[in-house]
């Protein structure tokens, strides 16, 4: 499933944004080795194919453009 990377690149961000402020001493680095527009191609895939809603679509783009704006 295609879909699978880009909640997996949502999850690592919001994991390592968090983690971040329990380590003070560390800091966790995160690299995303999936382009944006891969990211939103595959978003767009899921939701053509009926896996995701609309909603869960439009939340999920904005989430990926601020995640690396």
């Amino acid at each position: 499933m295609k879909f699978r990377p880009v909640i997996t690149s949502l999850l690592l961000a919001c994991a390592s944004a968090g983690l971040t402020s329990c380590f003070s001493s560390s800091k966790v680095n995160t690299k995303n080795e999936t382009s944006v527009g891969q990211q939103l191609s595959d978003l767009d895939n899921a939701y053509r194919r009926g896996i995701i809603t609309e909603k869960e679509y439009l939340k999920l783009k904005k989430a990926i453009i601020k995640a690396n704006d």
